[in-house]
């Protein structure tokens, strides 16, 4: 009888996958403060084209009176209104999504180890605040972002239809566009954000623990895998955490590029 011999596979934990909770709460705040800019965009504008319609263009643009310097001036104090709103709010809301991570991150890592019978209790190290607060200023930069991408759009709609001579109508349907642009934008830093910042802070704590290798797996979640993650699952890929996977000539983390949901099982030192 022939003897067939099988590779022995390493002891893991289980996949530590992003938590969505997180990522709908982070949503659900950013698409709060678009649906307000929205609204007040809207009210201005019609306000303003109702104040002075842009039917007869006749005047000189330098005239202050004139439709186009008129909108003008009202998409830069609504932009200024809009920035100053979503600057305030990025700071709490960062700091509150990345410590939330980091709370949940550990208390489902702590669980895992329980059930292998190793007890951790985490304590908080120079090494995990240094990525927390670096998650904290990545969030703070792309919520600041989103009304200046967005003003620096609809200025150019709310000028071109002004000398158009067109309606508040067909106005009003190029920023409800734009505005589903900007909200699936809000959606896509929620989601990408909530799985960076999971990834990078287990890195971090399987450091600490001299955790040092890992398993890339896929989570066949994506409407449109990446056929090299799709790949590096299929086949196990075995990874050094602190370097990351070496994946299309470049080493990266499960989670780490915009849309990956690919998630990491950590290798249990010692006991392969």
């Amino acid at each position: 009888m022939a003897i067939i011999k099988t590779k022995k596979q390493p002891n893991t934990l289980p996949g530590m996958r992003p938590n969505a909770g997180l990522a709908a709460m982070y949503q659900k705040k950013l698409d709060a403060l678009v649906d307000a800019m929205q609204r007040s965009i809207i009210y201005w504008t019609r306000a303003a084209y109702n104040r002075r319609p842009p039917e007869n263009l006749a005047a000189d643009e330098d005239y202050t009176g004139a439709p186009a310097v008129v909108m003008r001036r009202v998409m830069k104090r609504l932009a200024t209104k809009w920035q100053k709103q979503f600057d305030m709010a990025s700071v709490d809301l960062a700091n509150y999504f990345s410590k939330a991570v980091a709370d949940r991150s550990d208390r489902q890592l702590a669980s895992a180890l329980r059930k292998e019978g190793i007890s951790v209790r985490f304590q908080p190290t120079r090494a995990m605040n240094d990525v927390i607060q670096a998650q904290v200023g990545q969030n703070v930069n792309l919520i600041k972002s989103i009304p200046e991408q967005h003003f620096t759009q609809i200025e150019g709609m709310v000028l071109r239809s002004v000398a158009a001579g067109r309606d508040i109508g067909n106005l009003t349907k190029e920023l409800e566009k734009q505005f589903g642009v900007t909200k699936r934008r809000a959606a896509l830093i929620a989601h990408t954000q909530n799985n960076l910042a999971t990834a990078t802070m287990q890195r971090t704590r399987y450091i600490e623990l001299g955790i040092n290798e890992a398993i890339w797996c896929h989570s066949h979640a994506g409407a449109k895998p990446r056929p090299s993650h799709v790949k590096a699952g299929a086949e196990k890929l075995r990874y050094n955490v602190d370097k990351g996977a070496l994946i299309d000539d470049e080493y990266i983390l499960p989670g780490q590029l915009i849309n990956c949901r690919c998630f990491a099982k950590p290798i249990i030192p010692g006991f392969e």
